[in-house]
């Protein structure tokens, strides 16, 4: 079982809040079958990262997607940012899941 909440915020915009359920992939989110397959391929999509991982200080910007809800009958919450490597490849692993405004730039 797949409900998910997910809301992208960037300074000075209006969040982006988009639905998702998948099984089957529906919601108003706009790649929703590509999130979903991005989700089921992955053991736990929303773990954190794990505590002292070394990571480059690359910034990617000020966007970060919550995402709130169930995935396989567990309860979400989880927050994903772009402030250093280790975030930024997180982000980019759940890739269509994250991709809320159908924009080419992450949070853009």
């Amino acid at each position: 079982m797949c409900e998910l909440t997910l809301t992208l915020r960037v300074p000075d915009q209006r969040p982006v809040v988009r639905t998702l359920t998948c099984d089957p992939a529906g919601g108003d989110h706009p790649h929703a079958a590509e999130a979903c397959g991005a989700l089921a391929a992955l053991a736990d999509p929303f773990a954190p990262t794990p505590p002292g991982t070394i990571a480059t200080m690359i910034y990617g910007g000020p966007a970060t997607v919550t995402v709130d809800g169930q995935w396989r009958g567990q309860p979400v919450h989880a927050v994903f940012d772009r402030t250093n490597g280790a975030e930024i490849s997180r982000w980019e692993r759940l890739g269509p899941v994250l991709d809320l405004d159908d924009t080419d730039t992450p949070g853009a």
